[in-house]
């Protein structure tokens, strides 16, 4: 049975509870025995319809069957709500409309319905309308779980059209205790406004909007990455090194964005024996290619390729990675005999293609993949749930 059909089932048995019940109610006020009543022929229809997998012309009938009136109102919303589901936006904003056009509404009813036609609007693409009437509802719902809602809303709005301060001041409306949901999406949109403020070259607003982020999310490692950039950038280098130190203790997991930057600054200041025990110290907190790789290239550095080799061949023992065994070819490459080399290179051609074709990152939420880090997923929109992949084809 489809999903359609799973979620007009309920609708089906609303009308004819709802039915039922205002039948019931009818006849006590005239003296009448519910039993004897029917529900109409169109909700009968509906579910010949309904039995025969025929969804389209099960929702017509439902939508004759269903009057329009204060009960059967959650009914209505429901079925807008399928419409939109279904792509079909426009038959859920007529819906709504209709509804918001009865004279009898409550407070509630209204706010609920034009809560449900700004989703309508968003889904269709008009971000404008659907933010007016957000405000409107804002403006008519003090303190109410439903203005929780609508701000909540707005906060979407407002990152999908990329006005990140705007989205963050809306955020504010909310009491703690409703932001704190969305504490991480809000450290996100401070690092999208760092970065920008960093391409425009205002450090001390990015460096602003970098300590916003770390006050809604101390765990925001994409805020501790960003602040070592813009501190390399300035050549404070110690600063740096330990804005990249916090990213491993934040989330371990992408102990491989900081290992490049870490080197640089440690190169930059002269520091190889301090780099090496800074590399020590992650492989054994935060084991990964990269940081096994950084570490062999200053063994190589500091005594020859033999001992780099060595040290790389039981690293890889205890964590293969397709990272580290092309790395190890590399060094057989340039060290290794002639006749060797002519076999090793077509080895590494072929490997090299294998790990240009795998992803590097990973939505947890989704499974969504690729080769470029997205702080927001591009398939669930989820924030801060793409990491580097682990393992074999990883880190």
């Amino acid at each position: 049975m489809s999903s359609d059909v799973l979620m007009i089932v309920p609708l089906f048995l609303a009308v004819g509870i709802g039915w039922w019940l205002g039948r019931f109610q009818a006849s006590q006020h005239s003296g009448g025995e519910p039993g004897r009543q029917e529900p109409g022929r169109d909700y009968f229809i509906g579910l010949d319809h309904l039995i025969n997998d025929n969804t389209d012309e099960a929702i017509e009938s439902f939508i004759r069957a269903l009057e329009v009136n204060s009960d059967t109102i959650p009914a209505h919303l429901a079925l807008a709500k399928l419409f939109r589901r279904k792509g079909e936006v426009d038959r859920a904003v007529g819906i709504h409309q209709t509804l918001l056009a009865r004279p009898d509404l409550s407070r509630d009813d209204s706010l609920r319905i034009q809560m449900a036609l700004a989703r309508d609007y968003e889904a269709l693409g008009l971000l404008d309308r659907a933010e007016n009437l957000l405000h409107d509802i804002i403006r008519q719902a003090p303190e109410s779980a439903v203005r929780h809602r609508a701000v909540k809303l707005l906060v979407k709005l407002y990152e999908k059209e990329k006005e990140w301060q705007a989205a963050l001041d809306t955020a504010l409306e909310l009491p703690v205790t409703e932001r704190t949901e969305i504490e991480r999406e809000l450290a996100h949109y401070c690092c999208e406004l760092a970065e920008r403020y960093r391409c425009d070259g205002n450090v001390a607003a990015a460096e602003h909007s970098l300590r916003q982020a770390l006050s809604h999310d101390a765990s925001c490692c994409r805020a501790s990455l960003l602040w070592a950039r813009l501190l390399m950038a300035q050549a404070r280098w110690r600063p740096a090194i330990k804005s990249l130190q916090q990213v491993v203790l934040q989330n371990a997991r992408f102990v491989s964005e900081a290992v490049v930057p870490m080197v640089e600054c440690h190169h930059a200041l002269g520091s190889n024996d301090e780099l090496e025990q800074q590399l020590r110290h992650w492989l054994s907190r935060a084991p990964s290619a990269s940081v096994i790789m950084a570490l062999a290239d200053r063994i190589w550095q500091r005594k020859d390729v033999y001992a780099a080799g060595t040290f790389l061949t039981e690293e890889l023992k205890k964590r293969p990675s397709i990272k580290g065994f092309n790395r190890l070819i590399d060094m057989h490459i340039d060290y290794g005999s002639r006749s060797a080399k002519q076999s090793l290179s077509v080895l590494r051609g072929l490997t090299g293609q294998l790990e240009q074709s795998k992803p590097i990152y990973q939505c947890s939420h989704c499974g969504f993949a690729g080769r470029v880090l997205h702080w927001q997923c591009p398939s669930c929109k989820q924030w801060g749930t793409t990491g580097p992949i682990q393992g074999l084809e990883g880190e």
